[in-house]
């Protein structure tokens, strides 16, 4: 072969292909199924409907849709809220099948932001916060004045409770047919706090001047008539639980909160009995912090007051405020309530 064909074959001709430098924009690969990419995008859903959580039980939540008793739809929480808590009283965004027919289900996919906030923890050591109800704007208290004998200490960490969370607390007093109530409610004279009987032979109309068009949760320990409370106030209430909720077998025990609606509008949060009211996330100025006459004060304390006064605190703003001793020391009492957290042994169901 002479010089010149090879020549020829060496020397790239018109129409082949050219070698090329390749970089790693060249290579594809196919994502596995189960390493598919995943976009960061998520749904808007703009055509969600409002709704408010009545009732929760086993990864369901019963709501009902603009907040109508007679429009109940039981629903799931969506994937991409996570583990976000939702609880009685919420008002959350739905989307699916909202028809409310038998074994249907929805799919709620956005928490609105809390109005007010009702937490307690399991004791004053527990970091971790329950939160018990969302939105109400009242607290129920409800006591025995006798059987079970009532406990002033209760009382006060759920006043506390109350005040941090924006609710406004009200004591409710029962069967003071079997004890007279005065010295009792005498403690909370320098609280401004309301005072109602609902005891079995008392009249509901004080109660229910407060709870209509108002959203409000009961509160407290088994064996006080808080449930025959419920009842009165909602005389249907086993076959509304039923109706509203549609979680479960639509059977309330006293283990789950449940919403239950008024006559006359409103609602009222049915709580389960409570062995104590931790309250590790509640600081004294949050509890201070409520009381307007008494806020501003606070500020001129020095860093780490607990507002006790002498001994602890002798520098306290709060008492260089001329004729508000009474209101101050019954303040205090709410704030040494912070520092003690009695439990009691539930031997009794209502």
């Amino acid at each position: 072969m002479g010089a010149n064909a090879r020549s020829d074959i060496l020397q790239p001709r018109s129409g082949t292909l050219r070698r090329r430098e390749y970089d790693e924009s060249d290579v594809r690969v196919r994502p596995g199924k189960s390493s598919r990419p995943r976009t960061k995008t998520r749904p808007q859903h703009n055509d969600a409907e409002s709704a408010m959580v009545v009732a929760v039980d086993r990864g369901r939540w019963g709501c009902v849709l603009d907040s109508d008793p007679d429009r109940p739809i039981v629903a799931m929480r969506a994937r991409e809220l996570g583990r976000t808590p939702i609880v009685v009283g919420d008002q959350v965004d739905v989307v699916g099948d909202l028809s409310g027919r038998p074994d249907t289900l929805a799919r709620i996919v956005r928490v609105s932001e809390r109005r007010t906030v009702l937490r307690r923890t399991a004791d004053d050591t527990d970091p971790f916060e329950r939160i018990v109800v969302g939105n109400a704007e009242q607290l129920f208290i409800v006591v025995a004045l006798a059987d079970p004998p009532p406990r002033t200490g209760f009382v006060e960490r759920a006043m506390v409770a109350a005040y941090a969370g924006g609710l406004q607390p009200i004591l409710c007093l029962t069967k003071h047919d079997l004890a007279a109530e005065s010295e009792f409610a005498a403690a909370f004279d320098d609280l401004d706090l309301t005072i109602v009987y609902g005891g079995i032979d008392d009249s509901l109309g004080p109660i229910n001047e407060l709870l209509d068009g108002n959203l409000t949760a009961l509160i407290g320990h088994s064996g006080v008539g808080k449930s025959t409370l419920v009842n009165r106030l909602v005389p249907d209430a086993d076959r509304a639980v039923g109706i509203v909720s549609g979680v479960g077998k639509g059977r309330h025990t006293s283990t789950q909160s449940v919403a239950l609606p008024l006559a006359a509008g409103g609602w009222v949060i049915d709580t389960p009995g409570v062995r104590s009211f931790g309250l590790a996330h509640i600081t004294p100025d949050d509890v201070i912090s409520a009381f307007t006459d008494l806020a501003a004060a606070i500020e001129d304390c020095p860093r780490g007051c607990t507002h006790l006064g002498p001994p602890t605190d002798p520098e306290c703003a709060l008492d260089q405020l001329p004729g508000k001793e009474r209101r101050v020391a019954a303040i205090r009492l709410l704030l040494t309530a912070l520092n003690s957290n009695d439990s009691w042994k539930l031997d009794r169901g209502e």
